[in-house]
């Protein structure tokens, strides 16, 4: 079996790895991007398609765009993904989730002396995520944390002097975790500006690495019911997510996927082709939320 295999889920493409396989790329672009384009990586699940897939408001955004100056990572997240990617494949591949690698990567950056950065959370947890990093990871170069209103994220004049922050930090890895859409796209727009060689959409990122947030028990994750846990923890917060947007972006999952010819493995887009972008600003939404 090949390291990847590239694949549409609901509309937007997904690259299918193994864990060991997707670290190694993430961190020689780490490493070694200087001079690439930023990579950025994003986990798809059933809100990613809602937002990005086949209908979406932002449908063809990313992968589609040819203004974007990023190399985008796409991963398998989510039980209902797995399944509908073994369907097509023949392969069950694993999942992905943001939260699986966060730490990994953490640990990596630090062995390898990567510069580590973090965008989005609250101050709050900013400061016992740092206080974590110096008792588990004395060695991480943590160059540098930002927590900026949804207000600053929507200017793009304040947007712009945050990468530039950030590039004057010399980060190497920047964990992103403003919510979907808003992270994928602030991601798109700014990336270049913030001289980052990795950029990672991961959600609630800053929360699970500072402990705020615990993943679902192992049992769960195994059964595809991590969603009711999350549900059941943060009902107010994640209803809409899992009630009302799940279901059609579940409908998209199963009507709206394929495989990518393995002739033509960068062409995401010939199986999908985007619809044509709204005359709406580039800006997220404002009723997107953290993961």
């Amino acid at each position: 079996m090949q390291d990847s295999t590239k694949v549409i889920l609901g509309g937007t493409p997904v690259d299918l790895m193994d864990s060991e396989p997707a670290l190694e790329r993430i961190l020689e672009r780490a490493a070694g991007g200087h001079g690439l384009r930023p990579l950025g990586v994003a986990s798809v699940n059933l809100d990613h398609l809602h937002h990005f897939g086949s209908g979406g408001r932002w449908a063809g955004t990313l992968h589609a765009d040819p203004a974007s100056t990023v190399d985008w990572l796409y991963l398998l997240d989510g039980a209902p993904l797995v399944s509908q990617s073994q369907r097509l494949t023949g392969h069950r591949w694993p999942r992905l989730a943001g939260s699986d690698l966060a730490f990994p990567l953490l640990e990596q950056a630090e062995q390898l002396g990567l510069r580590v950065g973090f965008l989005g959370g609250s101050e709050t947890n900013q400061q016992l995520l740092a206080q974590r990093i110096a008792t588990d990871h004395p060695g991480l170069q943590l160059v540098g944390m930002w927590a900026p209103e949804r207000e600053e994220l929507a200017s793009t004049t304040e947007s712009e002097r945050i990468a530039a922050e950030i590039s004057r930090a010399g980060v190497q890895i920047l964990y992103v975790g403003l919510g979907k859409p808003r992270q994928e796209l602030w991601i798109d727009r700014y990336a270049g500006l913030t001289g980052a060689a990795v950029l990672l959409a991961f959600g609630a990122a800053v929360d699970f690495l500072a402990g705020r947030v615990q993943r679902a028990p192992q049992w769960f994750s195994e059964h595809g019911l991590e969603w009711g846990y999350r549900l059941a923890m943060e009902p107010k917060r994640l209803a809409g997510r899992y009630l009302v947007d799940g279901p059609p972006a579940y409908l998209k999952l199963r009507t709206t996927s394929c495989c990518v010819p393995q002739d033509r493995p960068d062409s995401p887009t010939s199986a999908a082709p985007a619809p044509e972008r709204p005359a709406t600003s580039r800006a997220p939404t404002e009723r997107s939320t953290p993961l």
